[in-house]
């Protein structure tokens, strides 16, 4: 294999090949004018059920079954692989078209929130719930948030992206993910050693934020990786989100804005707590 030199300016191209090569490029903004819509909730969550999506609509179930009423909300469908985040509606309420994104018209005007740990925070203070009031443990909390804001890229886009998506398997950069999807599986293990939840014993947005990523490494064996990081090995981080997952408000938000798997598994679209019983 010949090494890369880079150029002086570097261009891009287009048909660089892997999994959404047709979705990325280098510029932002609005590539088409596409109308979001509106459902009856004050709440309207876009996105999709990946991992960061899976998140918010975690957190708004948990929510709901604390009865907290203005937490019910409208889940529309972003399909990202058609490219329906670089939509006008879409790209207003997030800049950096990526899901979720979330409208509150609760307030006026009506508030937009993006990126899946800003609205966590948002809608924990807003309903005061998942989030310790006491300064050091509020500290702990934002740590573990940011802490997986900060990591989750290097599980999924670097790990994920060079195992399943890329268009050829290099060795570097596989080995490279590798070992820092390892060294956090092995941060959250240790923390996890003596400890219920991420913070302590009380479950909260920390615990949220992080479970679908590193739940769905260690029980779901996304990228088909499994046997390869020996995620067996992470018996705290299995135990931990084994618990998670077994709340329904979890099993719920699992399920919202997914388009694959087994079929009693998917919800499209998620508009009223009924369409959970359909």
């Amino acid at each position: 294999m010949s090494e890369y030199i880079p150029p002086k300016v570097w261009k891009w191209d287009s048909e660089n090949g892997g999994n959404f090569a047709s979705i990325n490029k280098p510029t932002a903004g609005t590539a088409e004018q596409i109308a979001l819509p509106v459902g009856k909730h004050p709440l309207q969550l876009y996105s999709l059920a990946t991992p960061n999506g899976v998140k918010v609509t975690i957190m708004l179930e948990e929510l709901l079954a604390l009865r907290h009423e203005g937490a019910e909300y409208d889940a529309h469908l972003i399909r990202i692989g058609k490219g329906e985040q670089f939509g006008s509606d879409f790209v207003a309420i997030n800049p950096n078209s990526k899901i979720p994104a979330l409208l509150d018209h609760s307030t006026n005007p009506a508030t937009r929130v993006f990126e899946s740990g800003a609205i966590l925070i948002y809608l924990a203070e807003k309903f005061g719930e998942f989030y310790p009031q006491e300064l050091s443990a509020r500290a702990e909390c934002l740590s573990w948030l940011m802490w997986q804001m900060g990591a989750g890229p290097f599980l999924g886009g670097g790990f994920g992206h060079f195992y399943a998506y890329a268009p050829e398997k290099w060795e570097y950069p596989i080995n490279r993910y590798a070992m820092e999807v390892k060294r956090q599986l092995d941060v959250l293990d240790q923390n996890l050693e003596n400890r219920r939840f991420l913070c302590g014993d009380e479950y909260n947005i920390a615990d949220i934020a992080n479970y679908p990523w590193y739940g769905a490494a260690v029980l779901h064996d996304i990228y088909d990786a499994a046997e390869f990081l020996d995620v067996a090995s992470y018996k705290n981080v299995i135990r931990w989100a084994t618990e998670i997952e077994e709340r329904p408000a979890v099993q719920r938000g699992r399920r919202v804005n997914r388009v694959w798997g087994p079929e009693e598994k998917q919800m499209p679209e998620r508009h009223d707590a009924s369409d959970f019983d359909a």
